[in-house]
């Protein structure tokens, strides 16, 4: 992978994912990219820096850390105007799902050697935004009457809302689960703080109302799936926690989300969900529903907390402030339902591959982005081209006009007996 101007986003964690820099930015630097510095200080702070890295047009943008600093280097990348950056990854977090998807060391001097061997290629990424809130009666009132919920106008909520995902979204039990992890527990003990969290979590867990419609053209507002759900799962790859495959049939550059609801049922049901995901790495069929669309709208109760890339957001970071405080104090975020829309971005992001990978989670060949490249070179030579024809278009017409100019002003006038101008001039006194 070629390039000259490197930009490394680290989360320090602990202070572990600084002990090898040094190794780290000789491994670049040997491979000529001249690499600057930027290390998260607060929450979201990673974001801010890969937006500015961005601007500053980093031809690569290296996310140095977990799921998480991942999925704030790619919004901050997808949310610069123009951008261009290429974003790599050297993992550092505790499940780097990303890293285990196309098989990037977890070692950090070797992810650093395979990264600079990688092939950036184009992926797709999620988008997500609320759509709009309705009361629970509202919606029960035009389902009898057979129309749609009357929903509010699109909301408009803070800027540091993260809208893209790379990996998946999650809806219910294991959002709840990330809500529950300390970071200072999980960057002394791994996994085990999501253990810990988990069994705290899951006794008050419990089915939720889900309704899964089709947002895309020609099939706006088409219902695909009504009824209860543990677990909403949106997926742009497979691999889920790094133990199981919740989404095994999506390909990151199909311009296609894939979608599992895992239904609720008895706890016989919940806990067959589980074997099957730790025996088998992917759910039960006789017990969740699969779906697939390019453009998808979810509604569920206001409380169902939400995920992106393994990190948990807040409602309250897509809505109005005024909206969501409402909502808190009259204490109606079990009686409120809320519309998540859910988008491909078809090929919007360029990542770093290693070029060891076997591309199993691309259904379009290298062959294919090849071609690609091509025809978006060759259709940018033909909009030059159309632009020079046209400028040369327009100065012959102009030279025409000016040659009409001339020659309408030297043309000889008569009077009415016929003289031309210049004896006219000479008759004069």
């Amino acid at each position: 992978m070629n390039g000259k101007k490197a930009s490394l986003v680290i989360n320090p964690r602990t202070g572990e994912n600084v002990a090898k820099i040094t190794d780290v930015l000789a491994v670049l630097a040997a491979a000529g990219w001249k690499t600057g510095i930027a290390l998260k200080e607060y929450g979201g702070h990673s974001m801010k820096l890969a937006q500015q890295a961005s601007t500053e047009k980093s031809d690569l943008i290296i996310a140095y850390g977990g799921d998480g600093t991942l999925n704030q280097v790619v919004n901050g990348v997808m949310t610069t105007k123009k951008a261009h950056s290429t974003v790599g990854v050297i993992p550092g977090g505790t499940a780097n799902v990303w890293a285990g998807e196309v098989g990037i060391p977890v070692d950090p001097v070797k992810a650093a050697l395979s990264l600079v061997n990688s092939q950036a290629r184009k992926v797709d990424v999620g988008h997500i935004e609320v759509k709009g809130l309705s009361a629970v009666e509202e919606s029960a009132q035009a389902e009898q009457q057979g129309k749609k919920s009357r929903k509010k106008k699109k909301q408009v909520g803070s800027s540091k809302a993260k809208h893209h995902f790379l990996l998946m979204a999650g809806l219910g039990i294991d959002a709840a689960i990330m809500q529950g992890v300390s970071k200072p527990l999980k960057y002394r003990i791994g996994t085990l703080a999501v253990g810990l969290s988990a069994a705290k979590s899951l006794p008050e867990q419990h089915a939720f109302p889900i309704e899964v419609r089709s947002a895309g053209d020609g099939r706006e507002g088409e219902e695909l799936w009504k009824g209860e759900a543990l677990q909403v799962v949106i997926g742009n790859t497979r691999r889920y926690a790094d133990i199981a495959e919740m989404t095994p049939n999506a390909f990151i550059d199909d311009g296609i989300l894939d979608v599992c609801v895992i239904t609720g049922g008895d706890p016989l049901g919940t806990m067959q969900q589980i074997a099957s995901l730790l025996l088998r790495r992917k759910p039960d069929n006789t017990t969740a529903e699969y779906f697939h669309d390019a453009h998808l709208e979810i509604t569920v109760p206001a409380s169902v907390p939400l995920q992106l890339d393994g990190s948990a957001v807040k409602l309250k970071d897509y809505i109005n402030k005024d909206t969501y405080a409402q909502l808190q104090q009259d204490g109606q975020m079990e009686h409120t339902m809320v519309t998540y829309r859910f988008d491909a971005m078809p090929r919007a992001l360029e990542i770093a591959i290693p070029q060891t990978y076997n591309y199993e989670l691309f259904e379009h060949t290298e062959e294919y982005e090849n071609a690609q490249q091509e025809d978006a070179a060759r259709e940018q030579e033909y909009v030059k081209a159309d632009v020079k024809t046209q400028h040369n278009g327009d100065e012959k017409t102009k030279t025409a006009q000016q040659e009409h100019a001339v020659a309408v002003e030297t043309r000889p006038t008569h009077d009415h007996n016929g003289n031309s101008s210049s004896e006219v001039k000479q008759e004069m006194p």
